[in-house]
């Protein structure tokens, strides 16, 4: 099997196809988000927080695949607009706690329920067992 796998139309690479899907999707993404005024990188942050609750800003950055440094500039660029507030750390004052606050928790939700209405639409086109199927192939090419 070589590298550049063909689609059923044979004219580009399967390779190809994946990142033309992904580029259409990320672009998606960022339309959606435009009503908030939010980058990529600045949802999936409000999406840790509102899930995990409040962490120190490296546990952030671990969950956000990014450096410590650019989860500072997130959480720099959240804060500076009422959506994350910095608190000491209970069980280590040397430390420092992000949380979401009452601002951000309300839009955190309201980007969720923007993204999954956009996931819909974009899959919305696939039956039950390919959008399966297509989950399973994904998470077996993350892994």
């Amino acid at each position: 099997m070589t590298e550049d796998t063909t689609t059923d139309s044979g004219d580009e690479s399967l390779a190809e196809t994946f990142w033309a899907v992904a580029s259409r999707l990320r672009r998606q993404t960022r339309e959606s988000l435009a009503p908030w005024d939010v980058t990529p990188s600045q949802s999936r942050a409000l999406g840790v927080l509102g899930r995990h609750g409040e962490v120190r800003p490296g546990t952030l950055a671990e969950h956000l695949h990014i450096a410590p440094r650019s989860a500072t500039e997130v959480i720099d660029d959240l804060q500076a607009r009422g959506l994350v507030e910095r608190r000491p750390d209970p069980a280590d004052r040397r430390a420092t706690l992000v949380a979401l606050t009452a601002e951000g928790t309300r839009i955190s939700a309201d980007i969720r329920a923007a993204r999954r209405a956009e996931a819909d639409r974009f899959f919305g086109h696939l039956d039950d067992s390919d959008r399966a199927e297509l989950a399973r192939i994904l998470r077996t090419l993350r892994a």
